[in-house]
C-alpha cells in the first residue's frame, strides 16, 4: 500500500472540474490522448525532457513501468498505467461532494487573507476565560480573528521576545509587591521602553471549593491546617507564581500542601477535579468555579496584561483590537463573565505604571 498525500494551490478562479489535480495523472492523460510524450508535452505547457524524466522517476518510484511502445511508435500507457489513470478517477468520481467541500471550505479559509477588511493577531496567553469571549466576540464585531495559544504565562512573553506571537497574555497581584516572585519572574523578560501593556481585565482568583465549602476553607493557610488535598497549576504559568507568592505571604512553605506536586494545565482542569472528587481546592478562577457549580473564595484580584512591542501598536490589527477593547459593548460583555471588570480596557500604558518594579536614577544636575 502507497501512502497518498494531498497538496493544494492557490491561484485565480478558472472554469472547470474541481479535483484534486496530480502531476503524474495529469501527464498519463495527456500522454493517451496525444499519443507521444513529445504531444503531450505541448499540451501540458512542460519540456520533453521534464516530462520524460518525470515519469521514468515515478516509474523507478513505483516499481512498475507508465509507458510501453518501440521508438518511433505511437506512445501508449502500460497495462499499470492504465489501471492507475482508472482507480485515479475512481476515486475522484466517488470522492466528488467531499473534494467540492474541501475546496469550498478551504476557499472560505483563505477568503480571510486577502479582505482588507479583516486583521489577524496572534496571541499567546496565560489561560483566561475572558480572552474566549474576546475570541468571539472581535470575530464577531469586528472581523478581528485572535489566533490564541494557551500557555503559561511565562512562555508566553518568551513567545513575543522571540518573535512566535504580536502579543502576549500574563497575569500579576493588582498591586504586585517589590521582591516578590512575581518580579523575579517577569522582569528579566520584559524591558521598559521596548514593551507596552494594553489594558484588558481585572479579575479575581481564589479557592475553587466543592459547592458550600464544606470543609469551609477561607485561605491557603486553612487547606494546609486541614491537609486538604489541593490541585496546583503548571510550573511556568502565572497562577502558580501567584500561589508561591501567596505562599510566602502566609508563611507557609510547597509541603504545607497536599497535593502541591499534582498540576492541571487550565482553570477549568482544576474545577474539573475538585468536581469530580479528586481534589478539594485548587487556586482559579471565579469564572471556572461558576461554570461547573463549585463554590468559590475570593483571595485576590490581579490584573490580566496583554503585553505587545512598542513597534506594534501602529500595526492594523492592534489598532483593531484596541477599539474593540475600548468598546461599550465589550466592555459590558466582559462585566457579565463572574469574577471580571473592565480595568483600563484597550489604554496602552508602560510597565512601570502597572508592574512598579523599575527604577530609574534621576538625572544628576550640572554643576556650574
Amino acid at each position: 500500500m502507497h501512502q497518498i498525500d494531498l497538496s493544494y494551490a492557490i491561484r485565480p478562479r478558472r472554469n472547470g472540474s474541481r479535483q484534486i489535480r496530480n502531476p503524474l495523472m495529469q501527464m498519463l492523460q495527456a500522454v493517451r490522448e496525444h499519443g507521444s510524450i513529445s504531444a503531450a508535452a505541448r499540451a501540458l505547457g512542460l519540456s520533453y525532457r521534464h516530462v520524460w524524466g518525470e515519469l521514468k522517476h515515478w516509474e523507478q518510484t513505483l516499481g512498475h513501468p507508465l509507458i510501453q511502445g518501440e521508438q518511433g511508435q505511437r506512445a501508449q500507457l502500460s497495462e499499470f498505467g492504465d489501471k492507475l489513470l482508472w482507480a485515479e478517477r475512481q476515486a475522484q468520481a466517488r470522492l466528488a461532494p467531499q473534494i467540492e467541500a474541501l475546496h469550498a471550505e478551504l476557499e472560505r479559509a483563505f477568503a480571510v487573507a486577502f479582505d482588507d477588511r479583516t486583521h489577524v493577531l496572534s496571541l499567546h496567553a496565560s489561560h483566561d476565560d475572558a480572552l474566549a469571549l474576546l475570541r468571539t466576540h472581535a470575530a464577531g464585531t469586528a472581523q478581528l480573528h485572535l489566533d490564541i495559544h494557551f500557555t503559561g504565562s511565562v512562555d508566553a512573553i518568551r513567545a513575543l521576545n522571540q518573535g512566535r506571537c504580536v502579543m502576549a497574555g500574563f497575569h500579576t497581584l493588582e498591586h504586585a509587591p517589590r521582591g516578590s516572585l512575581a518580579q523575579r519572574t517577569y522582569q528579566p523578560l520584559l524591558k521598559p521602553g521596548q514593551h507596552k501593556l494594553i489594558g484588558f481585565a481585572r479579575r479575581t482568583q481564589g479557592l475553587i471549593v466543592a459547592s458550600g465549602n464544606p470543609l469551609r476553607l477561607h485561605s491557603l493557610a486553612d487547606v494546609a491546617r486541614l491537609r486538604a488535598r489541593y490541585v496546583n497549576r503548571a510550573i511556568g504559568t502565572g497562577t502558580r507564581v501567584l500561589l508561591d507568592d501567596l505562599l510566602a505571604q502566609a508563611g507557609l512553605d510547597a509541603t504545607a500542601l497536599a497535593g502541591y506536586e499534582r498540576s492541571e494545565t487550565s482553570h477549568a482542569a482544576v474545577a474539573q477535579a475538585v468536581a469530580s472528587g479528586q481534589a478539594d481546592a485548587g487556586l482559579g478562577l471565579e469564572s471556572a468555579a461558576h461554570a461547573v457549580g463549585l463554590g468559590f473564595v475570593p483571595l485576590v484580584h490581579e490584573r490580566y496584561h496583554l503585553a505587545c512591542l512598542k513597534s506594534a501598536l501602529e500595526q492594523p490589527a492592534m489598532q483593531a483590537l484596541v477599539a474593540v477593547l475600548r468598546s461599550e459593548t465589550w466592555q459590558h460583555l466582559l462585566g457579565t463573565l463572574p469574577g471580571y471588570e473592565t480595568a483600563a480596557s484597550g489604554e496602552v500604558q508602560s510597565l512601570r505604571a502597572l508592574l512598579p518594579w523599575w527604577t530609574f536614577p534621576r538625572e544628576k544636575k550640572h554643576s556650574h
